[in-house]
């Protein structure tokens, strides 16, 4: 009996030194990490609403009478001076990076100290009153993301002068937690793929969900409707925000979007579909076949890397199949080339997919961290605010310096 208990005594012992090992570790790959101050003049202040289109089904849940909802977080310059703690990088951080953890097929463990993280932002400030109204651009996530996945980018753009509104989708998104606790967590990597992959892969089956087939070739169009929804939704924001903080500060004649990824991809479609898009971003995304086909008749810019770049990300963490990387570089440079308006082309070699994102903040093991905080940081957010400003005073007939205008092909 007491040999008994000495032994639960160790293994208890064991498995507590065990867990403490583990945290000590996660909280060194894995720390409490900060975002750099951003270099433009203004604060940022955050609000996020919640958003339903009851013309457009749900097709993510079981339910058939749901309809589709959205997450939005809009960020916006504010003034100076406000006592309210900083936004969490992530609301609700232990669910959304415990479905993160999952998909990806990671322990959760090591994002333990997400929760903990605070952004530049701050809730509900005034919005500053240096301008009447600001441009808007819209950000739309990567597959199994979530919408402050480029905070970095984010920020540095609103204390530049720009309202920044980030959509988290069902289905896009690794978790949607709205605000009465109920969730719809996201699909497997493989799942999305076969319902991204048909958008601009002609040799792929028609997309599938629940064994039935989508009235479109891909899941592309419905994430495009999204984008519709938000655009009228952000013009009745502008008329009355039930906070009483937006209302008329939002340039509607001035919106831009930018996305990564899976995000990009759905940029690229809407940007060809939607004329309120006045420039578009597309980073490290196929552009699906109609684009390619009809072209742009925007200012627009696409960012990627070289082939070598992706064949080496492959090597190191995996996936990248030649197919893939052969899809990616070829849409992306025939939609530059087809591009009906003035178009700019940014590779970044050396960087991998992640370096898009948030993602080498969050550990100093991060692939490539070094690259993203001595460029992507500096230069490349400089780049997206620089010729943002550029393409979207081209957009509105504004006559920019010309020398600001070169397209550019690579940087090394």
């Amino acid at each position: 009996m007491r040999r008994s208990k000495r032994y639960a005594i160790r293994l208890l012992i064991g498995l507590a030194t065990f867990a403490l090992v583990i945290a000590i570790i996660s909280s060194i790959v894995f720390p409490v990490f900060r975002f750099p101050q951003p270099t433009g003049p203004y604060e940022i202040g955050t609000l996020t609403y919640h958003w339903i289109d009851e013309n457009r089904p749900e097709i993510f849940t079981s339910n058939p009478n749901d309809h589709r909802e959205l997450m939005m977080q809009i960020w916006y310059p504010a003034k100076k001076g406000s006592p309210a703690p900083k936004m969490p990088y992530l609301q609700n951080a232990d669910i959304v990076m415990a479905s993160f953890a999952h998909i990806l097929n990671k322990p959760k463990i090591i994002f333990r100290n997400f929760k903990y993280v605070t952004t530049n932002a701050t809730p509900s400030a005034e919005v500053v009153d240096t301008e009447q109204s600001y441009p808007v651009l819209l950000f739309l996530e990567g597959a199994a993301g979530f919408r402050q996945m480029n905070n970095f980018q984010v920020e540095e753009l609103v204390s530049q002068g720009y309202v920044v509104a980030a959509i988290d989708q069902p289905g896009t998104a690794a978790v949607v937690v709205f605000p009465d606790g109920r969730q719809i967590a996201g699909l497997s990597v493989e799942q999305m793929q076969a319902l991204i992959r048909p958008s601009y892969m002609a040799s792929q089956k028609k997309a599938v969900i629940d064994g039935k087939e989508l009235t479109d070739t891909s899941i592309i169009p419905y994430f495009t409707q999204d984008v519709v929804f938000i655009l009228n939704q952000l013009v009745a924001l502008n008329r009355t925000d039930p906070n009483n903080i937006l209302n008329g500060r939002l340039d509607m004649q001035r919106v831009g979007a930018f996305g990564v990824s899976l995000g990009g991809i759905v940029v690229g479609e809407a940007c060809r579909l939607e004329p309120r898009l006045k420039a578009c971003i597309m980073m490290d995304a196929p552009m699906p076949i109609d684009v390619v086909q009809f072209g742009l008749s925007r200012p627009s810019m696409w960012m990627t890397r070289d082939v070598d770049s992706m064949r080496l990300e492959r090597k190191r963490s995996g996936g990248w199949p030649e197919n893939e990387i052969n899809a990616h570089l070829t849409s992306m440079c025939a939609a530059y080339d087809g591009n009906k308006f003035d178009a700019y082309l940014l590779q970044l070699p050396g960087a991998f997919h992640s370096n898009f994102t948030d993602v080498p903040l969050w550990s100093p093991l991060c692939p490539m961290a070094w690259h993203h905080r001595a460029y992507g940081l500096r230069t490349s957010a400089w780049h997206y605010q620089h010729i943002l400003s550029c393409i979207l005073q081209q957009a509105f007939e504004k006559s920019p310096d010309s020398s600001n205008l070169n397209t550019v092909k690579a940087v090394s």
